[in-house]
């Protein structure tokens, strides 16, 4: 066996060991984020909220309308945010993007927060205008970083500066508005306390079907990343297919702020994790992202809500202690901005 077909079967070693690896914690995750917490529940609970109704008893009521969607939500943000961090680092070839840094999570709130000025606190209405918003901070972002030739250093300013902009408008429709503001900490900082099913299926429903959608894109994108030049040359429209990939980042990071708020750093530290390991081909990228995404946020959800019990903390005061240092360090070894593994 020659070192070509040696180099091969390692590496489809190693992405089956990562698929294992990633269930597992996914299944570790659910069942943390089922049974912990300021009350436990045993699986005896949860099999009597099954066969007896949810109303049957405390912690059946307490698995149903509390731990189920709470877990669910955490799972569908988790993959949604990884994954639009995903498409945006490959379409934009900065490592160092993510919906949060860009200013697509800042356009989701903007948005978000300009439906709860005007009643709209959940449905499907909610996530539609979360999408808006974050779609219009990405274009925006990435028309202008190629309308002035930015680097890729440039086109994160970009996106702090746009960070900054939205977020001055938000807190300006807060300073007017106090019904909004009495959400505004949490929704800021990103949690699931108030997650409910009126605010779950339909975010849930999107988030499905559009990472259905991008898994069905993967040679596209594997294409896009190959840079402008080499894609026109296999006879892409290369501005049509940037926009439907920045169109489905934004749709998925517009669905889980409408849940979670503003959740920072889950869209950078998966997908350049993920990417490290299995490489740069969308079709493994986008799967494991949503695999390691979704595990990940779910357990960062039980820390939060286990570590200081009774007390709960955020989880996005989680992630930001993860995040953070993460951001630094790959900014430090300047691995992020390279446009290809």
């Amino acid at each position: 066996m020659n070192n070509s077909a040696q180099s091969c079967l390692k590496k489809t070693n190693r992405i089956t060991w990562l698929y294992l690896a990633g269930f597992l914690f996914l299944g570790i995750s659910v069942i943390a984020g089922l049974t912990l917490g300021s009350t436990g529940l045993t699986f005896f609970e949860i099999k009597q909220a099954f066969t007896e109704g949810f109303g049957s008893s405390a912690g059946a009521r307490i698995f149903a309308f509390v731990r189920l969607p709470r877990t669910a939500a955490a799972l569908v943000c988790g993959a949604a945010l990884s994954v639009s961090g995903a498409v945006i680092q490959g379409v934009l070839a900065n490592r160092l993007a993510s919906p949060s840094i860009v200013g697509v999570n800042s356009g989701a709130g903007l948005a978000v927060t300009i439906c709860t000025a005007l009643g709209i606190y959940g449905g499907w209405r909610l996530s539609v205008f979360s999408f808006l918003g974050a779609f219009a901070a990405v274009m925006l972002v990435s028309l202008g970083s190629r309308k002035w030739g930015a680097s890729r250093g440039t086109v994160i300013l970009i996106g702090v500066a746009m960070n900054s902009l939205l977020g001055a408008v938000s807190d300006t429709i807060i300073t007017f508005t106090p019904n909004v503001g009495v959400m505004s900490n949490d929704f800021k900082i990103g949690e699931f306390s108030a997650v409910t099913y009126q605010k779950l299926i339909p975010a849930a429903f999107m988030i499905l079907i559009t990472l259905i959608v991008l898994l069905t894109l993967t040679n596209e994108l594997d294409v896009l990343t190959l840079g402008d030049d080499n894609a026109k040359g296999l006879g892409m429209n290369t501005s049509v297919m940037r926009t439907v990939f920045l169109l489905l980042a934004a749709l998925l990071a517009g669905c889980a702020v409408s849940l979670a708020g503003l959740l920072s750093f889950v869209g950078l530290i998966v997908p350049h994790a993920v990417r490290r390991l299995a490489g740069s081909k969308s079709s493994h990228l986008i799967a494991l992202c949503a695999l390691f995404g979704s595990a990940f946020v779910c357990l960062c959800d039980t820390i939060a809500r286990t570590a200081f019990a009774p007390y709960e903390i955020p989880v996005g005061i989680i992630m930001a202690f993860l995040g953070a240092p993460f951001f630094v360090f790959i900014l430090i070894k300047g691995k992020g901005g390279h446009a290809r593994d």
